[in-house]
């Protein structure tokens, strides 16, 4: 294990989160409406995905990249239904109740709010021709070779990127209120939808 590549994967990993996406309005409406726990064990489902994504193309996985963008059509439809279901779901559903000392809803559906990123994040398997240009210019050009190494530095740098989100976030958290919650669940909802949306287009175009 080339232990060198660690600090590289770190850094692609911290890369590859940093954009905000469908999957960071998601990981900031989970912290503000549910808690930092509930927001970080959502990043862990990103970071675990990234962390695939790694594996495949790290290892040289040929014939599952070319399986998951073959089929990514079919992979990208249900992502986009799954996310347009979240944002309506969001969009209806109520704030938090405002009082810090309620925790329940913090640490209710912790393995639903893993499983749902981490399949959401599988839904976009180009994932993997942009983690293999990534790897090639960090000058990773032998499939194998110090994979074990990189793909746990894309793991960490992924998910200390959803710490830093959710403890930022978290500290928002005490000073909203239920009217300002119920705008968070809105526009939550609305981002979510629309990227749903963009994905259903992405499919018919």
């Amino acid at each position: 294990m080339d232990i060198g590549l660690f600090p590289r994967g770190i850094i692609i990993g911290l890369s590859v989160a940093a954009p905000v996406g469908p999957m960071g309005v998601l990981c900031i409406r989970r912290t503000l409406i549910r808690g930092s726990l509930a927001g970080f064990v959502s990043g862990l489902g990103v970071a675990t995905a990234d962390a695939c994504f790694a594996a495949v193309a790290a290892f040289g996985l040929t014939s599952i990249s070319s399986l998951l963008v073959d089929h990514q059509s079919s992979i990208r439809l249900i992502g986009g239904l799954f996310l347009c279901y979240l944002g309506t779901k969001t969009l209806r559903s109520r704030a938090w109740s405002g009082d810090p000392n309620d925790e329940s809803v913090a640490k209710g559906g912790l393995a639903g709010a893993y499983s749902s990123t981490f399949a959401l994040t599988l839904t976009n398997p180009t994932t993997i021709i942009s983690f293999a240009a990534i790897f090639a210019g960090f000058g990773v050009s032998e499939p194998g070779v110090g994979a074990i190494s990189l793909v746990a530095g894309v793991f960490l740098g992924s998910a200390l990127w959803w710490l830093v989100l959710v403890l930022g976030m978290g500290k928002l958290r005490l000073r909203f209120g239920p009217q300002q919650l119920t705008w968070v669940n809105r526009l939550s909802g609305a981002v979510l939808f629309g990227f749903g949306g963009l994905a259903l287009l992405s499919v018919v175009a």
